[in-house]
């Protein structure tokens, strides 16, 4: 359990800024508010809200990413993927975390991530995905490559956000955000971000002002419910 609790902690500290709204032990209806990180097509490639057919195989929700369900084991994803899924381990990956990148025909899906120094066996419990490949949307076509003016015609209005103490990692969240474990990222302040900021020397700032051209460019999606604990994260 304590390896469980660590995990949630810092995955709460990856995926927000300090205003995300507490997360219901079931981790998986829509709720309404928080923030997620980085990578993006241009403008021209952006899939449209209203056009895009989301299948189950490319859908983000609460539950997860595709055929990657928070909650269940590496083992019970390999067997939905496929033996021609490649699942390559990435050390270090991000700050807190190292990932396994799961590839397929050599382009990565999606990844998986865990706490860092230790391995990932197919016994583990999948707590964090995240995504950065513009092929997997949320029921109302948002993911990465997706203008954050675009989604706002899904979600309201948009507040960027980062925080200096989070290697400036910058998300946005919504007015109608989709769900409380799900955050989008939009960017890096140590490199460049999405929203426009007033000179501030503060630890946390935030925006609702933002580059036109400015996209979504990954989704983090967390599990912080008892049923993601396995045996091996005891």
């Amino acid at each position: 359990m304590k390896k469980y609790l660590i995990f949630s902690g810092i995955l709460l500290g990856l995926a927000g800024c300090g205003t995300v709204p507490p997360v219901s032990p079931e981790a998986s209806v829509p709720d309404s508010t928080p923030a997620a990180e980085e990578g993006a097509p241009s403008p021209s490639s952006t899939p449209s809200v209203s056009e895009t057919a989301v299948s189950d195989e490319r859908r983000i929700s609460a539950e997860g990413i595709g055929l990657a369900k928070l909650g269940m084991t590496l083992g019970e994803l390999k067997q939905a993927l496929g033996a021609e899924t490649e699942f390559v381990v990435e050390s270090p990956f991000i700050a807190d975390f190292d990932a396994i990148a799961v590839r397929q025909a050599g382009e990565v899906q999606f990844y998986i991530l865990y706490l860092p120094g230790g391995t990932f066996t197919d016994e583990d419990v999948i707590q964090g995905l995240m995504t950065d490949n513009p092929k997997f949307l949320t029921g109302e076509s948002v993911g990465p490559g997706v203008a954050i003016a675009q989604a706002e015609s899904a979600y309201g209005k948009a507040t960027l956000s980062y925080n200096t103490q989070n290697e400036g990692r910058e998300y946005v969240r919504f007015e109608n955000h989709p769900a409380s474990n799900l955050s989008f990222g939009t960017g890096n302040f140590n490199q460049q971000t999405a929203g426009v900021y007033p000179s501030t020397t503060a630890d946390f700032n935030e925006t609702q002002e933002f580059q036109p051209t400015a996209t979504i460019t990954s989704v983090l999606v967390v599990c912080l419910a008892e049923s993601c604990v396995g045996a091996g994260n005891q």
